[in-house]
Parts: C-alpha cells; sequence; structure tokens
C-alpha cells in the first residue's frame, strides 16, 4: 500500500514521509512547521486529521490514518478496529509510520519495529532486531527493510507476498500492493513478486533509472530519476495512466484506484478513482511537502511559515540557528540596495 526507502537514510516515505529517496531538495524545509491536510472518502474520520503545526510524516490507510510528530510520537484516527488507530503504550522515539488496511506498524530510532492493530495472520508481530530502517503494512502482510539492503517479510504468505525475493540485496525502497510487492534496487531498477494481477508486479520495460516507488490493490507507480511518472497494472479508472503534464515530480503515493503526486513547486497532483474526492487536490494547492493516498481517502503534509518577523531568521524556521549562519556565508555580501530581494533584507 505504501512505499518506503533507504537510499538516503531518511527515514519517514511511505509514503512516503517526508519525500527523502526521491528528491534532495525536499528534506530541509524553509517553514516553522507542517500540519496535514485530509480528503476523499470519510466515513470513519480517517481524513479528518487533528490540528497542530508539528507534524514530520503521515500515512493514511483504508480506514484509520496515522501521522509522527517531531517529538517522535505517534497520533492516530479514523476506525479503530483491533485498535489500529491506537499508538502503542511506548509512545515515542519513532522515526516513521505505515498504515496498512487492518493494522499498524512504526519503526522507533534504535531500528526496532512496533505493531499493533489486527493480527489474524501474524502481520503486527515484526521479527526482532534493531537494524530496520524502513516498514510497510498492506492487507495481511507486511515488509521491512534492513539496514544492509536485504527485505524482510511477515504475515500472510499464502500468494508468497510475505516471502522475500529470491536476490535479495542492494535494495533502496519496498512498496506493498494488496498480494504483492515491488522494491527498488540500488542501480534504480524494480522487482516485484506475489500474486498481483493485471500485471501489476511486472515492472515496465524501460526499468531503469527510478528513484521512488508505490503500490495498491493492484497497480504500481514509480518516479524516474527525471521528475516522470511511469504507471502499470490495474487501468480500470485510469490509475495506471500517467498524468498528462508528466514531469518536476518528485514523491509519489498509489491509493487503491487512484494516485498521488507532489511537484516541485509544491503542487500536488491526482488522477483515477474520484468518487469521494480523493482525485482532487485540496483548493489551496501550494507548499506541501509530502502525500499520502489511502485506500479512498488522502493526507499531506503542508508548510506552514513563522508567524514572526525575526531578525536574523534568515531561512524562516521561526530561529536563529547555524543553518541561518551557513545561508549568510553564502551570501556574505548584502547590499539590499542593489539586491532588495536578499533574504536578510527585510524592510522597516
Amino acid at each position: 500500500m505504501k512505499s518506503n526507502t533507504r537510499g538516503l537514510r531518511c527515514f519517514a516515505v511511505l509514503t512516503v514521509v517526508l519525500v527523502c529517496l526521491a528528491v534532495q531538495t525536499v528534506f530541509t524545509l524553509p517553514a516553522y512547521g507542517h500540519q496535514i491536510i485530509g480528503w476523499g472518502y470519510n466515513f470513519y474520520g480517517q481524513a479528518t486529521p487533528p490540528d497542530g503545526n508539528d507534524f514530520i510524516a503521515v500515512s493514511a490507510g483504508a480506514y484509520h490514518s496515522l501521522a509522527l510528530k517531531s517529538d517522535g510520537r505517534i497520533v492516530g484516527w479514523g476506525a479503530n478496529w483491533d485498535s489500529m488507530a491506537t499508538p502503542p503504550a511506548d509512545n515515542n522515539n519513532f522515526v516513521a509510520v505505515s498504515a496498512g488496511k487492518y493494522h499498524s506498524l512504526a519503526l522507533k530510532s534504535d531500528g526496532s519495529i512496533v505493531g499493533w492493530g489486527n493480527n489474524n495472520f501474524g502481520q503486527a508481530t515484526p521479527p526482532a532486531g534493531n537494524n530496520f530502517i524502513a516498514v510497510a503494512a498492506s492487507l495481511y502482510h507486511s515488509l521491512a527493510l534492513k539496514s544492509d539492503g536485504t527485505i524482510v517479510g511477515w504475515g500472510d504468505n499464502s500468494e508468497g507476498a510475505a516471502m522475500p525475493p529470491a536476490d535479495n540485496n542492494n535494495f533502496d525502497a519496498v512498496a506493498t500492493g494488496t498480494y504483492y510487492n515491488i522494491a527498488l534496487n540500488s542501480d534504480g531498477s524494480i522487482v516485484g513478486w506475489g500474486n498481483s494481477g493485471y500485471g501489476a508486479k511486472t515492472p515496465p520495460a524501460d526499468n531503469n533509472n527510478f528513484i521512488a516507488i508505490a503500490a495498491d490493490e493492484w497497480h504500481s507507480i514509480a518516479l524516474n530519476s527525471d521528475g516522470r511518472i511511469a504507471c502499470w497494472g490495474q487501468d480500470s479508472f485510469g490509475q495506471a495512466t500517467p498524468p498528462a503534464d508528466n514531469n518536476n515530480f518528485i514523491a509519489v503515493s498509489a491509493g487503491a484506484f487512484h494516485n498521488l503526486a507532489l511537484k516541485s513547486d509544491g503542487r500536488i497532483v491526482g488522477w483515477g478513482y474520484n468518487e469521494y474526492g480523493q482525485s482532487t487536490p485540496p483548493a489551496d494547492n501550494n507548499n506541501f511537502v509530502a502525500v499520502s493516498a489511502g485506500q479512498y481517502h488522502n493526507l499531506a503534509l503542508k508548510s506552514v511559515p513563522c508567524q514572526f518577523l525575526l531578525a536574523g531568521d534568515l531561512n524562516d524556521d521561526c530561529k536563529v540557528d547555524f543553518s541561518d549562519f551557513s545561508r549568510m556565508a553564502e551570501n556574505w555580501l548584502i547590499d539590499c540596495q542593489t539586491n532588495p530581494s536578499n533574504p536578510a533584507c527585510v524592510p522597516k
């Protein structure tokens, strides 16, 4: 359902998350904080996020949602069957979250995994160990990526989805569909396994230069290093057909029958099934830094600018620190007469 990445050692993708593997320009964010925007199917309240501007990652499941706060705590909302939306008791030091259909996974800063929710197939009982760097929760199975580039799977394996691929090494990202998975190799190629139908586990012919992946139900999506999107699998609602304006994308996320993609200018593009408005971006479509497509609803992180005019705050993060000194060093000669657009030139 969601994707998670290894390459740049940035936690929280799926998704996701703050789009670490997909683009190197996203994880330094000139903003005071990030609020969550939700839209689409909302019968269980899964598209109504909590208030606040201290969120750093989101994951939209089928009927529930998860978010990670900057202090390492998890917040959950929506349907709460088997307590899948209730964070674990030891709710601290988390760096990544993944909401499946009926269960949830989270990654701790020490590299260990915590699971909760429905566990009929053992999908919420993760393996022991503390060398994991990414997690992905699906319907009845789960995947995790280790720091050595190998994949571990657990839960329902009736379709082979919980068993890693034969050539299990050098992976940078994993994404789970319903009964299948895809994984991104460090060479930019994609590997698929399990039972997908519609060819969703079979990578495109031009299988190289990919930097991010996502999967759900019966279709898959990948982001190329040149900012273009490739889609394949079931296309009943156009979900496997890339958008017409196929360029400048920096992140992708797959829902059940729709997709979301984030542009480098902070705008969201959606396509596919739209009965609940899930393929229609929010009206205020700007300043987004992360997207997560659930089954029929979506979540996105939006930058919240600093509300204070703070002398010396050159990157608008509401504080004066070494990052401001670095920016000052890059522009050591500041002349507001000739260059009034310089961030240091604040009108009186």
